[in-house]
């Protein structure tokens, strides 16, 4: 009698952070609230809310529940058994997780910046202390792609993974495809959709997804967090040009994070790509996420949906909530791996530079319009190993004396491109720097 009623006794939940995910999943939690109890076995109650500042009217009703302005009155709380940290950034974010951790309390965290900068850390720690940390909702919003990369695709030697895993670069190139539009003008409207930060830099640098990347490449084949080497370009030097020349040739420009092993060893990078028009992530558009993952037995699979927002996110927060509130009670030994690999089986598999990386590229360059440009061009190519797909040659507009010339080359390495591109760049007859946008088929 004592145990049926030590398991059906609610699960007392600290939240820290009520701004757009706060707000969402506080929401989610009470809406739901019925639903979710069939689904654990017990309820779900947030007893302890920390939160600077908050709109009480976009919020169910707190009556009942501790509200504090001081988030370590909840990670200290003996009560609360689950802490949800949706504060963001990495301090105090990062204090707070381990000090709830240190107290014994399971952790729920959306912040994707804290698990790629700090995540071995943490892990380490709840593995001392056998405790559960879910991070579902912070890659992909409310995709659950980590729990399908991590259980439902736990029998495959994961091959490659490439995704669309932000948003707001994912509008802004949609917008200058379809309404040929210009990035300083359809990233002004990001921002006032709020789409995009005042400072649009972690998004359309690709530094929000170079987080994620790098979560993503540590549950698929089983290395250490390494953030600090994930290749990272933006999309800020991309032009309408740029993108109606992609469409000429058969593929779009989507800014993706790519990570696959290779025989030399793991890629982890983030740039703008050129992909096939045919290929189902091509043609994922607005602020929508996608994630392609390549498994040896299963093939590649395609994970859709909302990467942010209140809700959506939500969704993947409760969720890990509902994870945790069911193990409550299991062998902390048979849980499932915070990074899908048993603590001790981690592998210090290399993470290859730049330089060691091959695909195929995109290059446009501005030339005088004179004879003997393109022979030269094609020479510094072949003089690298570089073989040419297809060429467009722009004719000059009216009292022009510049021509534009696209390049589509066959793959390869890195290294060989930029040798390249330094050699071509130092000819009198270019007029600007070369513009380079790397082609993947994301094929088998």
């Amino acid at each position: 009698m004592l145990q049926q009623e030590k398991i059906v006794k609610p699960v007392n939940t600290g939240l820290m952070g009520l701004g757009t995910v706060g707000g969402g999943t506080f929401n989610v939690l009470a809406r739901n609230a019925a639903e979710i109890t069939r689904r654990v076995g017990r309820e779900i109650r947030v007893t302890h809310v920390a939160a600077r500042q908050y709109d009480p009217d976009s919020l169910s009703s707190l009556e009942g529940i501790r509200v504090t302005d001081d988030a370590f009155q909840v990670v200290n709380d003996p009560q609360v058994e689950i802490v949800i940290e949706l504060i963001g950034g990495c301090e105090p974010a990062r204090e707070l997780v381990l000090q709830a951790i240190a107290n014994g309390k399971h952790v729920v965290t959306a912040n994707k910046a804290l698990i790629a900068k700090h995540g071995n850390e943490i892990f380490a720690a709840a593995h001392d202390k056998g405790v559960m940390v879910a991070f579902e909702a912070a890659v992909a919003g409310g995709i659950p792609i980590i729990k399908a990369i991590r259980e439902g695709l736990a029998a495959n030697q994961i091959e490659w993974i490439a995704g669309i895993i932000n948003g707001t670069g994912n509008f802004i190139l949609t917008e200058m495809r379809d309404k040929g539009r210009d990035f300083a003008d359809v990233l002004k409207e990001a921002q006032q959709l709020g789409y995009a930060e005042a400072d649009p830099t972690f998004d359309v640098e690709g530094i929000d997804a170079a987080h994620k990347l790098a979560i993503l490449a540590s549950i698929a084949f089983g290395i250490p967090l390494q953030f600090d080497k994930v290749f990272t370009e933006g999309i800020s030097r991309i032009t309408r040009e740029d993108v109606n020349y992609a469409e000429e040739l058969g593929y779009r420009i989507k800014h993706l994070g790519i990570t696959r092993k290779v025989e030399k060893g793991i890629e982890m990078r983030v740039h703008p790509t050129l992909i096939p028009e045919r290929r189902l992530i091509a043609n994922v558009d607005g602020v929508m996420n996608a994630v392609l993952v390549q498994g040896d037995a299963v093939g590649p699979t395609l994970y859709y949906g909302a990467g942010a927002g209140a809700e959506p996110t939500a969704s993947a927060v409760v969720a890990d909530l509902v994870d945790v509130a069911r193990v409550l009670t299991v062998d902390p030994e048979n849980r499932v791996p915070h990074l899908a690999f048993q603590a001790d089986a981690m592998t210090d598999t290399t993470v290859l530079g730049m330089d060691d990386v091959e695909t195929a590229y995109y290059l446009r360059l501005q030339a005088s319009d004179q004879p003997g440009v393109l022979a030269d061009i094609t020479s510094i190519l072949g003089d690298q190993q570089i073989s040419i797909e297809a060429i467009i040659q722009k004719e000059p507009g009216e009292g022009a004396t510049d021509v534009t010339i696209i390049m589509l080359t066959h793959r390869v390495a890195e290294r060989n491109m930029n040798d390249a591109i330094v050699k071509i760049e130092a000819l009198g007859a270019i007029t600007n720097d070369v513009i380079r946008i790397r082609v993947e088929s994301l094929g088998h």
